[in-house]
């Protein structure tokens, strides 16, 4: 491991309070929860280091940083940096949502936004912008909580019992005290750092939990409740390996009277603001369209395990087959679509430019529908083979049981041996615990489905699909006893986002 990756794994030595199990863990990088993720994680910051096209100098501090960080200024450099975020995500082959880049895009977007908190509050600003930058300069990883605690889904933030959700107990000159927990902490327990939020709706009354802040991980008082591990339970790489890769895991993370400085406060006591810093600003574009190039890899890749699935049960041939794959490939290549269309209608956020929202809510609303698909023909395509699979890596160490695996495991593709290894790596991304929870990522990760569709109701530019209705009945449709004559010739008509997008490029390729 070269000197960025040892250096991140040497953070998470901070003393945090990770329990799991039953214990809390002396060391996150070094107990088997966890240590494989991390060296994941490792391997990125390494991965930045060697390879030009996933790093830049930070404007600030001029180090060699991740370029998650960049802020375009054009359609040129969103695309850089999608490409940047593309080879990211493969790492991981698109397994690790809550990977450093993810977090790191939406404060990027936040800090494009400076002017919407200054208008709020202009020390919090200068806050942000501080912070931002440091992060940068470090290059650490940060990871978000804005979700909170299910409990009394019928009553409010700020009515549920016990001081459940996280909110300000105290404050004064040096800063605030937060109490209460906060989910969904995705990635946490790999994070040198936390950004705490409240991305849904706040009532006006509801200032105590209207804050954003960020904190290291370990900070005395932060508590990270972890979710099972799929990586401590799984065998072995050989009979899980994504589990034992890129098991990111997830975390209920407890604020105990946890002090915060002034300097580390964003958003204070304000439930506009608590919106606006993400919905007001890049910040919501910029994290969602990472969160669909990251998705894209991983469609690849079950595309992929599909297809090498049906080479080895020798029915790649089949009409209908084909038929199946080519439906995964077209809607593979819808999200594609979409990506790019994001950029190709991308808009000019001040002296920044980000991913069009609208064609962005679109993909969301279309990709948690889509997952779930993909897993369903995996298991369809695959068949019995996923489940009739030698029971551990040891059965090929006994003579007898390998000789039977070498008789009864056959494939016209693949011998024996690489037939299990694929359907070891099949059943691992959608029949095990953590193929699994990744579905059910996937269907929630942008938000409940009537969340992203309302958000795909309130981005859709109305005007051009109702502007046709309007048009066709004023010039086809005369009222009664009028007695004009339809107009036969079409109107001239509004430009879309998309075509007001290319126009802009026509523009400053042409030096206007």
């Amino acid at each position: 491991m070269d000197e960025a990756g040892t250096r991140y794994l040497a953070r998470l030595r901070d003393g945090r309070e990770v329990y799991l199990a039953g214990e809390r863990i002396a060391s996150v990088p070094d107990h088997p929860a966890f240590a494989g993720a991390a060296r994941s994680v490792a391997r990125l910051y390494d991965e930045v280091q060697r390879d030009e096209r996933l790093a830049m100098r930070s404007p600030t501090s001029g180090a060699r940083v991740s370029k998650t960080w960049l802020q375009p200024r054009n359609q040129a450099e969103l695309a850089d940096k999608r490409l940047a975020l593309l080879r990211m995500a493969e790492l991981s082959f698109g397994w690790m949502g809550r990977s450093p880049e993810h977090f790191a895009c939406a404060l990027a977007g936040m800090e494009m936004g400076l002017d919407v908190f200054r208008a709020d509050n202009a020390e919090r600003a200068a806050s942000l912008q501080h912070y931002f930058r440091h992060l940068r300069d470090q290059d650490l990883y940060l990871s978000y909580v804005l979700v909170n605690p299910q409990a009394d889904r019928s009553k409010a933030a700020g009515e549920q019992a016990d001081q459940l959700v996280a909110a300000i107990v105290d404050e004064d000159a040096q800063g605030i005290t937060i109490r209460g927990a906060k989910m969904l902490g995705t990635g946490t327990v790999l994070a040198n750092e936390l950004l705490i939020g409240n991305i849904a709706p706040l009532r006006a009354d509801e200032t105590a939990q209207a804050f954003s802040a960020a904190v290291a991980v370990g900070t005395p008082g932060v508590k990270l409740l972890s979710r099972r591990s799929y990586a401590a339970a799984a065998s072995s790489a050989f009979d899980y390996p994504l589990s034992t890769h890129f098991d990111e895991n997830d975390a209920l993370v407890y604020f105990d009277d946890v002090k915060i400085p002034w300097s580390r406060v964003f958003v204070h006591r304000s439930p506009e603001m608590a919106r606006k810093q993400f919905h007001g600003t890049p910040a919501a574009a910029m994290m969602g369209w990472h969160g669909q190039i990251r998705l894209l890899v991983k469609l690849r890749f079950l595309l992929g395990l599909a297809r090498r699935i049906c080479e080895a049960n020798g029915i790649i041939g089949m009409p209908a087959v084909q038929e199946r794959l080519g439906y995964l490939a077209a809607q593979t290549t819808m999200v594609e679509g979409l990506i790019l269309a994001m950029e190709a209608a991308g808009e000019s956020a001040g002296p920044y430019f980000v991913p069009s929202l609208q064609h962005l809510r679109a993909a969301h609303v279309l990709t948690q529908e889509l997952y779930p698909q993909f897993a369903l023909a995996l298991r369809e395509l695959a068949g019995g083979g996923l489940i009739m699979l030698p029971s551990d890596i040891k059965d090929f160490a006994h003579p007898e049981i390998l000789a039977l695996i070498l008789k009864t495991q056959k494939s016209p593709a693949l011998d024996s041996i690489d037939r299990v290894r694929l359907f070891k790596l099949a059943w691992d991304a959608v029949g095990s615990e953590f193929g699994s929870r990744h579905t059910q990522y996937e269907i929630f990760y942008s938000g409940a489905s009537f969340v992203t569709r309302g958000h795909a109701f309130r981005s859709y530019p109305w005007e051009q699909a109702t502007g046709l209705v309007d048009d066709a009945m004023r010039r086809l449709q005369p009222r009664p006893g009028s007695q004009a004559a339809p107009a036969l010739l079409p109107s001239v008509p509004v430009a879309t986002p998309m075509e007001r997008a290319d126009e802009q490029a026509d523009g400053q390729r042409s030096g206007a």
